[in-house]
């Protein structure tokens, strides 16, 4: 029976020390077991913890507790081993990442083309960000098409010229899909190439959340963080599990993205929203959690109270914790080449972002008044 126990390590021993050497050297003594070393990056430390996976039922965890700098040992029963929040750790867990922090108290919005078409567009998307101080965008290179005859993406061609102008505009974050694992190298190549002026989430689309060998060779990089997405048409326990494997491949620093779910009965809507599944994500895993509203409801529909369908939606996902946003905006919708139906105007980012901060208000305040109850006598 293969289960994981995970030893957590005292604050300050590194992943390469001799005391991490002596407890791998433990596990590995022990039959059937197999240790795995991490770095676990919390709000003010950063841990290294081992995961003992196999058969570890016949470890005493006092035994591994008295091995040197260990601090805590977990007996882990979830599947999800790697990502999920295990009983009685509440630790705050997340990453840093070209000086942005991602964890599930901050939240960052990645507004930008669903695909890069030109180099004035990309310029005029990034232009607005740095007014309005936002360092991440999203920019499609890679684009996975239902139809064969549909625009695929620019692909590396646009890479050099895409990092060129984040470098220029202070774009820390890029958030970009990639369908190859050969993609993931040209990015890295590039971005070698370019001087480093910007860094890059890679993005697992909803149609690759079941990709596992495309899983596995994100995983094995550990250089760029990894933003998957749920399986549009596969249940939420299937699309966490595909996250674990990202994890046990050795990446753990991943973000989780609702979409929202392919079904007629969220019409008119392009797909079902399940924003309402933010806070499952958020107590059953460590993982930041996105929202992808753009392509949730699929259109620029606006309501009789002058609000867009795509702006309610992205309050109801915030309002219940959300992390991260991921929308469409266009500078000039007409000419986009994916997606430009639903893509916001520039114009209205401002109104965006005013309308982001009301909902994350209320969730602070909601967040805020659970606190005083649950220490209320």
């Amino acid at each position: 029976l293969e289960t994981i126990m995970i030893i957590i390590l005292r604050p300050g021993t590194h992943i390469d020390s001799a005391d991490t050497k002596t407890v791998i050297d433990f596990l590995s003594s022990r039959p059937g077991i197999t240790p795995q070393a991490h770095t676990v990056s919390g709000t003010d430390r950063t841990l290294t913890e081992i995961y003992a996976v196999g058969d570890t039922s016949a470890l005493d965890p006092q035994e591994v507790s008295s091995l040197p700098a260990v601090e805590r040992v977990v007996r882990v029963s979830r599947e999800y081993r790697m990502i999920g929040r295990h009983a009685d750790d509440d630790r705050a867990r997340g990453f840093t990442y070209n000086g942005i922090r991602f964890d599930q108290n901050t939240l960052h919005l990645f507004a930008g083309l669903c695909a890069v078409d030109n180099r004035e567009n990309v310029e005029s998307m990034m232009r607005a960000l740095k007014e309005h101080q936002l360092p991440c965008t999203r920019m499609g290179a890679y684009k996975p098409r239902t139809s064969p005859y549909s625009f695929q993406g620019h692909g590396t061609d646009c890479l050099p010229w895409v990092f060129e102008l984040a470098g220029r505009y202070d774009i820390k974050v890029i958030a970009m899909e990639v369908t190859h694992d050969s993609q993931v190298d040209e990015i890295l190549e590039t971005l070698n190439a370019c001087g480093h002026p910007t860094g890059v989430m890679l993005q697992i689309g909803t149609r690759n959340t079941q990709n596992f060998e495309l899983l596995k060779a994100v995983g094995r990089q550990r250089e760029l963080p990894v933003l998957i997405k749920r399986g549009f048409g596969i249940t939420l326990e299937e699309s966490l599990n595909a996250t674990e494997y990202l994890a046990n491949e050795g990446n753990s620093n991943v973000v989780f993205c609702l979409r929202g779910m392919k079904t007629n009965l969220g019409d008119p809507h392009r797909n079902f929203v399940d924003f309402s599944h933010v806070p499952t994500v958020k107590h059953l895993t460590h993982l930041p959690v996105c929202i992808d509203p753009s392509h949730s409801v699929g259109s620029r529909n606006r309501g009789v109270d002058g609000l867009l369908d795509i702006m309610h939606v992205t309050a109801q996902g915030i309002i219940a914790g959300a992390n991260m946003v991921l929308v469409d905006f266009h500078p000039n919708p007409q000419q986009a080449l994916v997606d430009g139906p639903q893509a916001m105007l520039l114009d209205e980012l401002p109104w965006f972002l005013e309308d982001m901060q009301i909902a994350r208000q209320a969730w602070e305040q909601r967040v805020a008044l659970a606190r005083n109850n649950l220490t209320s006598p």
